[in-house]
């Protein structure tokens, strides 16, 4: 017991002299720091720098029409820009009704007086992203590589978020590229930032996968089957397929079989389906392209024990990557990869995607499932909707059309 005193009491004297050091200790004057000195970099600012150049004068009335040069000249802000040169630009302003083969007078004049301003603040703004990134910081791995840009698609919304930000996808696998578009040339240095030219203009993403998926006409089949995977479950979940698909945060890849594709596949397993059960084979093959003849054979009673919604799920998740990946960041050699399949099975070998280039451009890509004998073809065609058919590009992901379902067993 004394023993046991003794060590209490050392204890106790103890902390009361650590008390008394720590009391001393706040009775000393705050130290004091110098305030650093802020720097200002010297040259050109980003809005200086892309007024020098002419071929990016059309950009620089874009800048302008957006009020965003105050922004980008300010030395205390660091940004990398996308800058599409006057012929990305010229395309463009075609694409939103200026006459084609006019003279850039023209498009200027169109820029600085048709496109509205809050169009033009938001285009720019998607053409930046915070902090200096060169091409020597971004890695060519798969999937893409993405950042964070300027525009927050919630702004002036009752959903108004200011940590929300679109993102965007450099890559340098298999060249210098932001989304699927080529870099022409890359890292001009400003005194606050560094600048990219592009060869066409990446432009905002305004809507979400499902609403291409559940209004393009050759994806029928692929909604009536989203719809039967979500059998039983709230829409308003994460749990939910069209949940995933209609909301802003997934960063998903979507192959999409075209209806032809469906139907084709249906109609095969159909047809083994009912031979199995002692139909005829001639019977059996005219039953099986009656019932695949429409997308409502997912929701046909008689085939609710075989197209379950957990089997249903199953296929379709096999056609969603987790991340977003664009033909160009595709591997040139047939590489296997992991679809949202493996957080049920992890095991899963996944997809084997492939792509080939000819000139700067990707002329072929297929994907394969594991228990498909060939693999599907990418119908490629990268013109925006809704007659575009790959990377296709949403809020929240891309759509690449094949012409094969998928096969994960």
């Amino acid at each position: 017991m004394k023993y046991i005193a003794k060590r209490i009491k050392i204890h106790f004297l103890l902390a009361i002299a650590a008390m008394m050091f720590i009391l001393s200790s706040c009775n000393k004057d705050v130290e004091q720091f110098a305030t650093p000195v802020v720097v200002t970099p010297a040259g050109l600012a980003l809005g200086e720098t892309i007024a020098t150049i002419p071929d990016d004068s059309l950009y620089y009335k874009l800048i302008v029409r957006g009020g965003m040069l105050t922004t980008i000249n300010n030395k205390a802000n660091q940004f990398t820009m996308i800058v599409p040169n006057n012929a990305a630009m010229r395309q463009f302003c075609v694409a939103l009704g200026a006459p084609a083969g006019q003279p850039d007078a023209v498009y200027a004049g169109f820029i600085s007086t048709l496109i509205p301003v809050a169009n033009a603040a938001s285009i720019v703004s998607f053409n930046m992203m915070p902090q200096k990134i060169t091409t020597a910081s971004i890695p060519g791995t798969f999937p893409n590589f993405f950042y964070p840009t300027n525009l927050n698609p919630t702004t002036g919304t009752p959903g108004f978020n200011p940590l929300v930000r679109l993102l965007t996808f450099p890559s340098t696998r298999n060249g210098n590229w932001i989304n699927n578009i080529p870099l022409l040339a890359v890292n001009l240095a400003a005194a606050n930032g560094v600048i990219h030219t592009a060869a066409a203009m990446p432009a905002p993403p305004q809507k979400v996968l499902a609403q291409r998926i559940f209004a393009d006409a050759d994806m029928t089949y692929l909604a009536a089957a989203i719809n039967r995977a979500d059998s039983g479950v709230a829409p308003t979940t994460s749990a939910s397929l069209v949940w995933v698909l209609s909301n802003f945060g997934p960063n998903i890849t979507v192959f999409a079989p075209t209806n032809l594709a469906f139907q084709q596949l249906l109609t095969v397993q159909i047809t083994q389906a009912l031979i199995a059960q002692g139909v005829p084979p001639l019977t059996a093959a005219a039953q099986a392209a009656f019932l695949a003849s429409t997308p409502a054979v997912f929701s046909t009673p008689a085939l609710y024990p075989v197209l379950t919604p957990m089997v249903v799920k199953g296929i379709v998740v096999y056609h969603l990557l987790g991340s977003r990946a664009f033909l160009n960041n595709f591997p040139t050699a047939a590489t296997s990869y992991p679809t949202l399949l493996n957080s049920a099975v992890p095991t899963h070998p996944g997809v084997s995607l492939n792509c080939t280039f000819t000139g700067p451009f990707v002329s072929a890509a297929t994907v394969k499932g594991i228990a498909n004998p060939t693999a599907s073809n990418i119908l490629i065609n990268p013109t925006p909707e809704p007659n575009g058919t790959s990377d296709q590009f949403f809020v929240n992901g891309v759509i690449h059309k094949i012409d094969q379902v998928l096969r994960p067993q």
